[in-house]
């Protein structure tokens, strides 16, 4: 991987010999500004085919979790995405559960290579998919070992205030609601992905996800978190930070602005696990999403890819939880070599141990423990 390193790490992730300690958030997004255009530069005149330096042997992640190194997830929630393969795409509002076969093996594709890198992919799928004749491909997502989590049936926005704002497929049909309230229509919906889930391929929900992220996670829905619990989860990932400066730059040839890059480093912090008051565990998804980069941006790949580094250096800097939040209807389109997925594999094995790729429920459980002291 061409890169420029780090002024406060070596390139191996391991913190240099001058430092001591681990560097506040402060110190570190001094160094942003400086180093990212830099960096952005050697990204942009690097060529797809360029080849990343291989770590050596004994970086390889462990795989027992501690107290005392990152947890980097990689997640992809298995929907369709407006705008993605083309920007006129819009009718995925009414089927997020269809998945195409491009997004389909993607999945497959990106699961192989991050397994033949020892670690697993946490999927988040939506239920409707379990109506295709062929899940196939998910069965053996399942049958290699990468975890599969519940993203409800038809893709519900769980902060709806009425029927009518859970999902464009019920603005369609309304029928299809059949006079239930908002809470009944989630709870049937979360129900209806467990049970498909359980009879198609055989395998419990591993966590559950939100439909889109919310800044404040479940903060003051009490009900909202005792309605997952009572399905049987005991965490969910459904924050996602706020992080300002994203502005559409699509046709100015501009990078994103250094303020972009310093708001989503100091976004980390937010999207570390916490524990609602009910006893419910959140892992929060952690900026930047593909759909922030490439729908909201509209960025070029490389700046995606700089903004993951930036992130991951921040997590592993201070021993923390990068969730690396991804949509195989986008990012196949923007990233069809998975050079987002390689990375963080990469980052991770040049870390020397300070870092590994793990699933969700392995962060939750030691989360879970750490946060009850």
């Amino acid at each position: 991987m061409n890169q420029q390193p780090n002024p406060t790490r070596n390139v191996c992730g391991r913190p240099s010999e001058t430092t001591q300690g681990r560097a506040t958030r402060r110190r570190f997004l001094a160094t942003v500004a400086a180093t990212s255009t830099a960096l952005l530069e050697s990204r942009l005149h690097a060529t797809e085919a360029s080849e990343r330096t291989a770590a050596p042997d004994d970086a390889a992640p462990q795989d027992v979790a501690t107290d005392d190194i990152a947890q980097i997830a990689i997640t992809l929630d298995l929907e369709m995405s407006r705008n993605f393969p083309t920007w006129e795409d819009t009718r995925w509002d009414y089927e997020k559960g269809n998945l195409s076969d491009a997004a389909k093996q993607y999945t497959v594709d990106a699961c192989r290579r991050v397994k033949e890198r020892g670690a697993v992919i946490h999927t988040f799928v939506v239920g409707q998919v379990f109506e295709q004749p062929n899940i196939d491909w998910l069965k053996e997502i399942a049958a290699t070992g990468h975890p599969i989590g519940n993203h409800t049936y038809d893709h519900v926005y769980l902060l709806a205030d009425s029927a009518e704002q859970l999902q464009y497929r019920f603005q369609r049909a309304p029928w299809l609601l059949r006079s239930r309230s908002v809470a009944e229509v989630l709870r049937d919906n979360i129900k209806l992905t467990n049970l498909a889930l359980e009879q198609r391929v055989g395998v419990q929900a591993n966590g559950f996800r939100t439909p889109g992220g919310f800044a404040n996670g479940l903060n003051d829905r009490e009900d909202l978190q005792q309605l997952i619990l009572d399905l049987g989860f005991d965490w969910v990932s459904c924050r996602y930070p706020a992080h300002a400066g994203i502005e559409d730059i699509h046709g100015s040839d501009r990078p994103p602005s250094p303020a972009a890059y310093e708001n989503i480093v100091a976004a980390q912090s937010e999207a570390q696990p916490l524990m609602y008051p009910t006893g419910l565990l959140e892992i929060p998804m952690s900026p930047i999403s593909d759909i922030g980069a490439f729908r909201t941006g509209r960025w070029k790949l490389p700046y995606f890819l700089q903004a993951i580094e930036l992130a991951m250096q921040w997590a592993i800097e201070n021993r923390a939880v990068f969730d690396f939040l991804a949509h195989p209807s986008c990012l196949g389109v923007v990233d069809p070599e998975f050079q987002a997925i390689d990375l963080i594999c990469d980052l991770v094995e040049q870390s020397r141990g300070q870092a590994e790729i793990v699933s969700l429920d392995t962060i939750a459980q030691r989360y879970r423990t750490s946060l009850a002291r």
